[in-house]
This record gives structure tokens, sequence and C-alpha cells, in this order.
């Protein structure tokens, strides 16, 4: 049983940064394809990115591409989600979840039921 943590988030002006992390508590994280996912109050969890066990292939939602970027190292069992231009809506709890499944298919990596664990989630707020 693979367990992810998500240090980092906070609060952040509109127009900055932040960098989340995703730590796992097994070496075997690091064949794994890892996901972001994020959740508004009052709106369905929705994809962010994904990266493939290798970090060959990344994998983006419209609403993030160019500002966010996802990375991994799994030397340090860690996938990262570097946060860029944020604006109010970004505001959200943003989970990290991990695929068995190393590779990244694009008609499925958007979906929460592909991934098979996932961390409690950490608050990142954009103030306008």
């Amino acid at each position: 049983q693979v367990q992810l943590v998500e240090p980092g988030g906070g609060l952040t002006q509109a127009g900055g940064s932040q960098r989340l992390s995703c730590a796992a508590s097994e070496r075997t994280f690091g064949a794994y394809a890892v996901g972001w996912f994020r959740q508004a109050p009052g709106k369905e969890r929705e994809f962010v990115a994904a990266i493939s066990w290798s970090g060959g292939s990344t994998y983006y939602a419209d609403s993030v591409k160019g500002r966010f970027t996802i990375s991994r190292d799994n030397a340090k069992n860690m996938v990262y989600l570097q946060m860029n231009s944020l604006k109010p809506e970004d505001t959200a709890v943003y989970y990290c979840a991990a695929d068995r499944i190393p590779t990244l298919n694009p008609r499925v990596a958007g979906t929460s039921g592909s991934y098979d664990y996932w961390g409690q989630g950490t608050q990142v707020t954009v103030s306008s």
C-alpha cells in the first residue's frame, strides 16, 4: 500500500507561484504514473496534470497548460507540481494520486478512477 503525502500549499496572491510536492512511502512509487487533481468548494474533483513513471510523458488540463509543470524525482520518491501565474480560480484542495500502470494513456489519465492511491490533499488559496 503506497501512502502519499502532499506538503506545500498555502496562500498566494494572484500572479504568484507555488510548488506542491507529493511524497510517497514506497520506492515502487517510481514505477507508477502520477496525477494531480483538485477540488474547489462546491465543485467536482478535476484533473490537473499527470506524468508517466519515467517523466517522459506529461499531460495537462487545458486550464493549466502553460502555467503549471509536473515533474518527478524517482530517486527521492517525489513528484512536484510547479504552479505559476496563479489565478483565484486555481483555489482548491490539490490531491496527488498514483496509478500502478506506469505509462500514460491520455484517454484515461484525466479520470480519477484510473488511480489506485490518493493523498489527503493540500489547500491552495489564491487571493485576488
